[in-house]
């Protein structure tokens, strides 16, 4: 078959989607979750039988940045171990889900507010494959990830993500894979199951914010104060929530799970929102 025709194959499947898919964010945390068995990753196990079954799935990790935005577009994308410290169990961890190339360059094509690469190089990040291998432990559905542009604030990225709107509707999942509050240099190892005082307070701001429909706030959380700060010393694990709320649409569900502190400094609190 020539690669038009499995463009237009894959495509026709895609546009005869029954449901609007929901949107998720995602606190990951730890990339432990991935293998242990918590009341974090029983949560994504329970997710991946409760929702849809997706034609594809569309991650924003915290932990892709690039200079320009990117789409992984290669066949069989590897499975990176982007940490060190860790039990060789993690390592050892593959995900073979399949990538799309044709999918990819359909997304590629709707975003109009940049140009997007077609990347062969990266593969699934534990922001991702942590998460999804929870999800869909077959590893039989299509996974992708978009980069996220460093050199790009956080407005950018939330009028991004409307461009992605149309996927919802052809079955693909968009997940941001984060945390709202996720400072490490101020960790507490004492604190295993609990949250600082800061973080607490700021986690129900953002949620507060999620759930109004506050997006502007959330836009610039410079506004937060100090806590604010101490919440996000750097955006990376902030703006996949942004492209998860730049995707909301009118008179959806938004709630919230997975809602807990930990280490004193990382929100492990997630958003699903479904159409109504």
């Amino acid at each position: 078959m020539s690669s038009a025709k499995a463009f237009q194959k894959f495509t026709d499947t895609l546009s005869s989607h029954e449901h609007t898919m929901p949107l998720l964010f995602i606190g990951h945390g730890s990339p432990m979750n991935g293998i242990e068995d918590n009341e974090f990753s029983i949560k994504w196990e329970q997710l991946g039988k409760e929702i849809p079954l997706p034609t594809a799935v569309l991650c924003i990790s915290a932990h892709w940045l690039t200079r320009g935005t990117h789409i992984t577009a290669m066949e069989h994308p590897q499975t990176i171990h982007d940490f060190g410290g860790f039990p060789q169990a993690l390592f050892d961890v593959q995900y073979p889900a399949p990538g799309n190339p044709a999918l990819a360059k359909e997304i590629a094509s709707l975003i109009h507010k940049t140009s997007v690469g077609l990347d062969h190089e990266w593969g699934l990040d534990h922001g991702t494959w942590s998460i999804v291998k929870r999800m869909y432990p077959e590893a039989a559905i299509p996974v992708l990830q978009l980069s996220i542009d460093y050199g790009k604030g956080t407005q950018y990225h939330y009028e991004l993500a409307h461009e992605l709107e149309a996927l919802r509707k052809k079955g693909v999942l968009i997940i941001g894979s984060g945390n709202m509050v996720h400072n490490l240099r101020i960790m507490d190892w004492h604190r295993i199951d609990s949250g600082y005082d800061w973080a607490i307070d700021i986690n129900e701001t953002f949620k507060k914010s999620i759930l109004s429909g506050d997006h502007k706030s959330l836009i610039h959380y410079e506004g937060l104060g100090q806590a604010g700060k101490l919440s996000i010393p750097t955006p990376e694990h902030y703006i996949p929530l942004l492209y998860i709320l730049g995707l909301v649409n009118n008179h959806e569900n938004i709630s919230i799970f997975n809602d807990k502190l930990v280490m004193g400094s990382i929100s492990m609190t997630s958003v699903r929102i479904d159409a109504q």
